[in-house]
């Protein structure tokens, strides 16, 4: 039933109250999913409240592997996603029999995974990681001990550079912070002097090496609102531009430019933007569909996801 956008936010806040319902955004959510959520943040932040909830039912406005960990943490919630189909290329590009024979031919190595990986990935692994607590998450392994880093080898080599540990790279990437284009970037900052450019670790060496800041989503707003003076070309999914604005209402803001030339002009998730207001409405009435993990996978997968959140802490 399509019910119109005024009558379906109030229809999601009711539900949410009925069905003690929290609702959990990740910054790439359109702007009218993350006005009705209880919470929006990055992986990091999202995990953090994954793990402190009371409601009965998670509702992720994310994608698939979020998802997945917050069920993980809350085996005994009911944890649904408005659309199956909210996947993540970088999830994809570490498919968990390959990624396991190449943990085995590296035996004495500690396994450190990106959040953005599937259940299966983080049950291989030692500690997890987000973008906001990487660099301190590979800093407390001692420097004697090898290390596997995957799946993202964008955050990885820049981990490398940052800590001078030499990891050992697993071959992944997300489709959309690699989706800038220099030369258009270059031409944007020529144009637009003035704007520091900004960017998330996950984009190539060559658009960070432009970037007066590096960090998460979380981070990069923190930096605009520590910075409210200046102005702003931002790298990363077009998605966090809304909350950063509210952040700092004066502020000029400008996406990075991708490669494609599309409505935006700007690199966005398609992933991330097939969760909709009617999704999100349908998926807490009819309680569908769930995320489950097998509990195998489940138990295996937990212990290196409260590492992180302890060392996070």
């Amino acid at each position: 039933m399509i019910i119109q956008e005024m009558d379906l936010k109030e229809k999601i806040i009711q539900l949410k109250k009925q069905k003690n319902a929290v609702i959990l955004a990740h910054y790439y959510q359109t702007a009218d999913i993350q006005d009705i959520a209880d919470y929006v943040g990055d992986s990091l932040g999202l995990s953090q409240k994954a793990a402190e909830t009371d409601a009965d039912i998670i509702v992720f406005a994310g994608v698939h592997f979020m998802a997945e960990t917050a069920k993980i943490l809350n085996p005994s919630k009911m944890v649904v996603l408005p659309d199956l189909a909210a996947g993540c290329s970088l999830a994809d590009s570490c498919p968990p029999e390959a990624f396991s024979a190449f943990t085995k031919e590296h035996p004495n190595h500690v396994v450190i995974t990106y959040v953005n990986c599937s259940a299966e990935i983080k049950a291989l692994s030692d500690i997890v990681c987000t973008s906001a607590n990487a660099l301190k998450i590979v800093q407390s392994v001692p420097k004697d001990v090898p290390i596997i880093f995957a799946p993202d080898k964008n955050l990885g080599k820049y981990i490398i550079k940052e800590t001078g540990r030499d990891m050992l790279l697993w071959d992944g990437s997300c489709i959309v912070h690699e989706a800038f284009s220099i030369d258009k970037l270059i031409a944007l900052h020529q144009k637009y002097p003035d704007h520091k450019i900004i960017a998330h670790p996950e984009s190539e060496e060559h658009i960070l090496n432009t970037a007066t800041y590096i960090g998460s989503t979380s981070g990069m707003i923190n930096y605009v609102k520590a910075h409210s003076q200046e102005k702003f070309i931002v790298a990363t999914e077009a998605g966090i531009l809304h909350k950063m604005q509210q952040a700092v209402p004066n502020t000029e803001l400008i996406p990075a430019p991708a490669q494609e030339d599309n409505t935006c002009a700007c690199s966005e998730c398609g992933f991330m933007k097939v969760n909709t207001m009617q999704k999100l409405y349908d998926c807490l009435l009819n309680e569908t569909p769930q995320i489950e993990v097998p509990e195998d996978i489940r138990k295996k997968a937990l212990l290196p996801i409260e590492r992180m959140l302890e060392l996070s802490k």
